[in-house]
């Protein structure tokens, strides 16, 4: 008897794998018909022409393998083009703000739209289902709508920080996106109200009727460069053509007792190796959940990861990066020897004051048989920009580049950039025991690390693992939810930490779980929100 759970932001998109695998889909059916429902029903969070990660791991047939997917710079990109716009850099070192916004906002902020290739060319080599079978859910969304959740309400009212924008223009300043997300009247939908898209819907039935490449290749492709014409965009239908996954296999750690599989680079499975090694030195358990002296090595180690990927890590293909020296064993006992010595990191910004918007979405899905396929997909916090009568939004991931040039994530044409996504999977003796991810930006390698030290270290349930007070430290400052003890942080002042009281008790990134034990899952999905994990029927 096998069953399958799925943990993901969205009960709508939970619901809709589950009844693909109730039908008789596999892990990878049931992920795909989930992630494009997501596209639906939290559309500025990803959407068809995003950016990702997906990790499959499948032991049957010794399957344990990434799609690497995230966005290239379009060809017309030139490193300097940028230069005299910087206003300052994001306070945790994940993008620039330029004048104008023309990183952030419009038709020049978007990489390669590479979601949908990806997940057409996984549902090919793992999936048993048609494409076409599995964008039914999403169309339905599309054509009779969905209640805005609050997660979604929220993210358009996010208000201006440190100069960036307000993400209510993402939904308010084109006419195209007026059209979807704005009443007759000119006022915003609300929580609760139905929201319908049919252009996407249209979209997405051809897409089912003729294939993907009517998008890459076909008369939307040219429709889509000539909205990109039309409006000085960069992207042209040669970008379009040249996007594919690249499937790659895991890059491999080892945490106490686990095995860890996560992504390579411009992904953020590196940094997530980095902060392992460097804890496995130290008896976290003994410390004390969430205590002063827990929250201040766990967060050194941040900070040194930080450090290291500001200056080595982003596109392999083309930057010549030290891997072997930055996940070894020994790297990490000589700073784990720092923190024990007191030392504390300093992580340098340039002229820093805007925090990065933590905008993106995960899914995992794990069957009883220890299947799994694991994605981080997002559209960065989106562009705004919709080719009229399309419904989808692009990604604005041209945003996170540096433009200055001759910088590790500077800009160049073909080139993808750092992200913190982080699909990872523990496991012994070749078979799974916890998969997790998470959306939110630069943090999500920090949330993903503690829902590890959870389940590893303190031996959580996936639920209390992801729901657990949390803390950050991607700049010198510590950040703490509000659940965290006062008389924790007052410790930390003492030892000569900043810190940083967020007024939420759960913030980003949100954490989504699954753990494997004999033959039972057990899946968490975090409070900050809306999601849920669930398990379907078994089946024979």
């Amino acid at each position: 008897m096998t069953s399958c759970m799925i943990s993901a932001p969205q009960p709508e998109a939970v619901e809709a794998g589950l009844d693909i695998f109730n039908a008789g889909g596999n892990v990878m059916d049931a992920a795909i018909a989930a992630a494009m429902v997501q596209t639906v029903v939290d559309p500025q969070m990803c959407g068809i022409a995003g950016f990702g990660s997906m990790q499959v791991f499948m032991p049957e047939t010794d399957e344990n393998s990434f799609f690497d997917f995230h966005g290239k710079a379009p060809k017309a990109t030139r490193s300097d083009m940028w230069e005299d716009l910087i206003e300052r850099e994001c306070d945790d070192g994940f993008g620039f703000v330029l004048k104008g916004k023309v990183n952030e906002f419009g038709y020049k902020s978007m990489t390669s739209p590479m979601t949908l290739q990806a997940f057409d060319t996984a549902l090919r080599a793992y999936g048993t289902m048609p494409l076409g079978r599995l964008l039914q859910p999403a169309i339905k969304y599309c054509m009779d709508g969905f209640a805005v959740r609050p997660k979604v309400h929220a993210f358009w009212l996010q208000p201006a920080q440190a100069g960036r924008m307000e993400r209510l223009a993402v939904v308010k300043e084109l006419d195209a996106a007026r059209k979807i997300y704005l009443h007759d009247d000119g006022t915003l939908l609300s929580v609760g109200d139905i929201l319908r898209n049919p252009d996407m819907g249209r979209l997405y039935e051809r897409i089912a009727s003729e294939g993907i490449g009517v998008f890459y290749h076909g008369d939307i492709a040219n429709e889509i460069a000539s909205d990109m014409r039309a409006n000085g965009g960069l992207l042209t239908t040669d970008d379009l053509a040249d996007c594919a996954p690249t499937k790659i296999a895991p890059l491999k750690g080892r945490y106490r007792d686990f095995d860890v599989d996560t992504n390579q680079l411009p992904g953020g499975g590196l940094m997530i190796l980095q902060m392992l090694n460097i804890l496995e030195t130290f008896d976290l358990a003994a410390m004390g959940h969430n205590s002063a002296r827990y929250i201040a090595t766990v967060a050194e180690a941040m900070k040194y990861a930080t450090i290291d990927k500001d200056a080595f890590m982003g596109d392999p293909n083309f930057l010549d990066i030290p891997l072997e020296q930055m996940k070894s064993k020994e790297l990490a006992a000589k700073t784990a020897e720092k923190i024990r010595a007191g030392h504390k990191a300093n992580v340098v910004r340039v002229n820093a004051g805007a925090p990065e918007s933590k905008d993106t979405t995960h899914l995992v899905v794990a069957d009883t048989a220890g299947n799994i396929v694991n994605v981080t997909h997002s559209l960065g916090s989106s562009s705004g920009v919709i080719t009229d009568g399309l419904g989808f939004m692009y990604n604005n991931c041209m945003m996170v580049f540096d433009p200055r040039p001759g910088h590790v994530g500077s800009l160049a044409p073909g080139k993808a950039r750092f992200t913190a996504m982080c699909p990872t999977i523990l496991s012994k003796d070749g078979m799974p025991t916890l998969a997790l991810g998470a959306p939110g930006g630069t943090t999500i390698t920090m949330g993903v690390l503690q829902a590890i030290l959870n389940v590893v270290d303190f031996g959580m349930s996936a639920q209390d693992a992801v729901s657990a007070p949390r803390f950050c430290a991607t700049s010198n400052i510590i950040e703490l939810t509000n659940r965290i003890f006062r008389g924790v942080e007052r410790d930390l002042n003492k030892d000569g930490y900043e810190t940083r009281r967020y007024a939420a008790s759960y913030v980003m990134p949100m954490v989504h779980a699954i753990r494997l034990q004999n033959g039972m899952l057990d899946g968490g999905a975090d409070p900050a929100g809306d999601g849920m994990a669930a398990l379907s029927k078994f089946r024979s």
